[in-house]
Parts: C-alpha cells; structure tokens; sequence
C-alpha cells in the first residue's frame, strides 16, 4: 500500500487580512503547516487554524519563516546562523503552545519561503534550523526537499525527514524549484500537475524544466489553496491519488 501525505500552508491571515480558503482546504488535506506569526498569521488566527486542524483530523505542524510580514517571509534576509536558530525555536515554541491549550502535540516543522530555500542552499543555516528542532523536540518531524542542505542536516541531528515535493512547482535540473520570478515556475493546469505528482510517488522522478527526467523522493506533497481554482486542483489530485489506490495520511 502506498501512503502519502498531502500539506498546506495556512494560518496566513493577519488582523483584518483574510489570505487563503483554510476552512474549505483543510478537509482536502492530511497535514498543516501553520504560520506562526513572522511571516505572516497572528496569536488569533493560530489558535483558529490549530481548532480547525483538530476538527479535521490534521495533523499540525510549525510553519516558521523570517521576520518580514510586508514581504509574506518571500524575501532574503542577511541573518545569521544564530538569529535562525533563535527566530525557529520562538515560531515553534509559540505554535506549540497554542496546540498543547488544544490538547494536541506538533506533529512536524516546515519552514516557509526564503528560509526554506536559505536553509536549502546554506549549510550553516541548515544546521540551525534542524538544531532548533531537535533541541525542542526531537519527535518533530522536518519536511524538506531531496538533496538539500536543510534535509541533510535533519538527518545529522538524528530528525525523522520527511521528503517533501510540489505538486504545482516546476523542476530545475539540479532538483530545485524554478524561481517564481522565472517564467513557467508554476504549473496551471491539473492535468499536468497530477501527472507530476503521479511520476514522483510512483516512478520516483520528476521531469524537469528542459525536459529531463531527474531522481525525487516525494513522502508529502505540497499543494495550495489559496483561491478557488487552486482550492479545485487540491481536491482534484486528491480524488485522483485515491482513485490510483494512494492512501493519503500524515507521517508521524
């Protein structure tokens, strides 16, 4: 039986500002990474989405990113090691009281947007993302993606790695995503999009950019639901993955 799980960043609304369908996506989806306040969510909108998650049987995991609210955690910050390491233990210590008021534990932690590629492609980084984890709570689960730094020092500090891949991101050929600032970064249509995810569960590849198939470990896909087309696609591959006799459940 192949078993996969399906995640969403949520929790992203702040104040007044309404982003995203978390109510409507989350019975789509098998795991939550919930922001945790930097880049985006507040202490209200945590508690909510952590409500929900519980109501919906997901399971709940840390979304911390940079401390950048005007640019949603998407641009790169000149931090150091120490001050990731600092801002990632205050996001999941927050996210993890609000869940422990709720009676639940944090499943995972997935950071968000420009660290999550920082911590990709900086070693340093990496390590102080994936200490701060395991200094917490070495039962956390760390999503990333295959062949990164992030996932290889989750590995060294002894963390359970979750391989994570994009339903609706295309691949460059060394296996990053191509940047959303390039043409073609994301992908459109569901068609294209499932059968993307489908190479990646079941064959372990992913056809990049230029044409070339490359290796990918995928455990958990990222998909979005921020808005009513992507909310359409989510449900979508997720009755497909069924219909291919994919159980979709979290990791823990």
């Amino acid at each position: 039986m192949t078993q996969i799980d399906l995640n969403c960043d949520l929790g992203e609304s702040f104040g007044h500002y309404v982003i995203g369908n978390d109510a409507r996506v989350l019975p789509l989806i098998s795991s939550a990474n919930v922001a945790c306040g930097f880049h985006a969510g507040d202490f209200s909108v945590m508690h909510r989405t952590v409500t929900q998650a519980k109501d919906n049987h997901v399971a709940v995991g840390a979304h911390p990113g940079l401390p950048d609210l005007e640019g949603f955690g998407r641009r790169e910050m000149k931090v150091t090691p120490s001050e990731v390491y600092d801002m990632v233990v205050y996001q999941i210590g927050a996210l993890r009281a609000v869940a422990a008021a709720q009676k639940i534990r944090l499943n995972h932690v997935k950071p968000h947007g420009a660290l999550y590629h920082m911590a990709a492609e900086h070693e340093k980084i990496a390590e102080a993302v994936a200490q701060a984890i395991a200094d917490l709570d070495p039962e956390l689960l760390l999503f990333g993606m295959d062949g990164t730094y992030l996932t290889k020092a989750g590995e060294k500090a002894g963390l359970h790695v979750i391989y994570e891949a994009y339903a609706d991101r295309t691949y460059q050929p060394d296996g990053s995503l191509t940047p959303r600032s390039q043409p073609g970064a994301l992908i459109t249509n569901t068609d294209q999009a499932l059968n993307q995810v489908l190479q990646m569960i079941q064959r372990g590849v992913v056809k990049t950019a230029g044409g070339r198939e490359i290796p990918v470990r995928a455990e958990t896909i990222c998909v979005h639901g921020d808005g009513a087309a992507a909310l359409a696609f989510a449900g979508t591959i997720r009755s497909e993955l069924q219909k291919c006799g994919i159980t979709i459940a979290a990791w823990h």
